[in-house]
């Protein structure tokens, strides 16, 4: 986990990492882990996928059930949940050999993690506990303040876990309650329409399933975190 800042100088800046095709890729591993997590709890296999990109964990496993003709009941839906996070935990090798971190991942956080001026958390469709795992197995957690992101776990719609994020942050440091001092970093238009809902800017890069002509409306897009400096953070570098 990052390591604990000194209140007598709060940051200026939160900074909300998206996880999958931003940091990392499970390159095939996370659709085995949910096949094999739908098959453990439902008891059929899934024979039809959702849409996936850009959506929160519990509302893909909705409607996976529901595609799957299996009524997506508060029940159901946990027990997927518990049985994913159950083959993240013990996949973490077979997650370690298949994905990887993408280029310039650990670099940027690093920067990062450095600034004094920067507090450094996820916005992640993921649930909390996957997410962990997924910046564990490749050694990103360590540069990340865990405890203070939003997870798909605490609200199905992308835009509100903005204000999950700048609470929790919020909590640790008095600071980030200005809309432009919260940075959304993600590759799905998903990413661009929370920070347009709440305000936030927006730095869109290119190493999911999106363009940047899908990715319009971003204040920033890079081709990778390659590109990416600290500078991209502050409202006077655009």
């Amino acid at each position: 986990m990052a390591t604990t800042r000194s209140t007598s100088s709060p940051p200026r800046f939160l900074v909300l990492w998206d996880v999958d095709h931003t940091l990392i890729e499970t390159r095939g591993a996370g659709r085995r882990f949910f096949e094999q997590a739908f098959r453990a709890a439902a008891g059929r296999p899934l024979d039809s996928r959702a849409n996936i990109s850009g959506r929160t964990e519990l509302d893909i496993i909705r409607e996976s059930l529901r595609v799957n003709g299996i009524e997506p009941d508060a029940r159901r839906v946990a027990a997927v949940a518990a049985a994913l996070i159950r083959e993240y935990e013990q996949g973490r090798d077979e997650l370690a050999a298949a994905g990887r971190a993408l280029p310039g991942a650990r670099e940027a956080l690093q920067a990062l993690e450095c600034d004094p001026e920067i507090f450094q958390t996820v916005l992640t469709g993921n649930l909390p506990e996957v997410a962990k795992v997924k910046l564990e197995v490749f050694d990103l957690a360590k540069y990340l303040h865990l405890s203070a992101g939003a997870y798909g776990a605490d609200h199905e719609e992308r835009a509100a876990l903005v204000a999950v994020a700048r609470e929790r942050a919020s909590s640790r440091f008095d600071s980030t309650s200005d809309s432009q001092a919260t940075v959304i970093i993600g590759d799905t238009p998903g990413d661009v329409a929370a920070a347009t809902a709440t305000g936030a800017r927006v730095i869109g890069v290119t190493t999911g399933k999106f363009d940047a002509a899908a990715l319009r409306g971003a204040d920033t897009i890079i081709r990778s975190l390659e590109e990416f400096h600290a500078e991209l953070i502050r409202p006077t570098s655009r």
